[in-house]
């Protein structure tokens, strides 16, 4: 459908994108946005319900094949247009609205997974984002988030991971389950949590043999995991590097050890 008013209603989902206090409000618990073809790719395959796809003239040409299987409304507007409704220059031209899902229990993703992924802290919408997008790639099934983790749907963390967030399961951990309780009900279920950290009391993860579940645990740039969540792990573990170079990003360091546990 061709719209040329940028006040048409149907298009409430895409205002302000730039203003975080005005997506809350829009957003809610309910709806959330995947920006640039790729990720609303993968959101169509990750089976997330498909509220409606925004594009420019040039995007919906390249785009329609894939775009077919969202059964979801198509509004096509000039690149102009495009900018006055969302706020900014949306220069990857589609932008598409979707369904949240809700988080899952601990317990239902400890039940049906091998490989998890424990943040705490993280607040970066591109590390959590390339956070995912590494977990996808090297098959960890869910991320265990901690009370001050960022909402997994903000639209740079969906954008940063390629669409990749959207095919994971997730578990919001509460206030006073952090961490004690969340890593206990890890272990009793037969997972054993590696802590990263540089620390000089932590092991080097190229000599460890993963176990047959493993929850791998990450702090927030810069304060990293805290003591109760370093005491709690099972293992702490580091990935070497250069003595006179403090540590890796999160992210960074993420993609490591996933890649070293993963490997053969």
């Amino acid at each position: 459908m061709r719209i040329v008013d940028p006040g048409d209603p149907r298009l409430a989902d895409y205002r302000q994108l730039k203003d975080a206090v005005a997506r809350r409000q829009i957003e809610g618990d309910e709806l959330f946005v995947a920006e640039g073809p790729v990720a609303i790719e993968r959101m169509i395959a990750s089976g997330h319900h498909v509220r409606s796809v925004l594009l420019d003239e040039l995007k919906y040409e390249r785009m329609a094949d894939v775009l077919a299987a969202a059964d979801a409304p198509l509004y096509v507007v000039d690149r102009d247009l495009l900018h006055e409704i969302t706020g900014f220059d949306l220069h990857r031209g589609a932008i598409a609205a979707g369904t949240r899902r809700p988080a899952i229990t601990l317990a239902d993703l400890v039940g049906s997974a091998r490989r998890l992924v424990v943040l705490e802290g993280l607040n970066d919408p591109e590390n959590l984002g390339a956070v995912a997008r590494s977990a996808r790639a090297f098959g960890f099934d869910g991320l265990v988030l901690d009370p001050t983790c960022l909402d997994p749907y903000t639209r740079r963390t969906v954008r940063v991971s390629m669409g990749e967030i959207l095919h994971l399961r997730w578990s919001r951990i509460a206030a006073e389950e952090w961490p004690s309780v969340a890593l206990t009900q890890l272990a009793a279920g037969g997972f054993e949590t590696w802590a990263l950290t540089p620390g000089r009391d932590s092991t080097d993860i190229w000599t460890l043999s993963a176990p047959d579940r493993l929850a791998i645990a990450l702090g927030a740039e810069g304060p990293g995991l805290s003591d109760a969540s370093l005491r709690g792990a099972a293992r702490r573990v580091r990935i070497p590097i250069r003595g006179d170079v403090d540590s890796l990003n999160v992210a960074a360091a993420a993609a490591v050890a996933f890649a070293v546990v993963s490997r053969r």
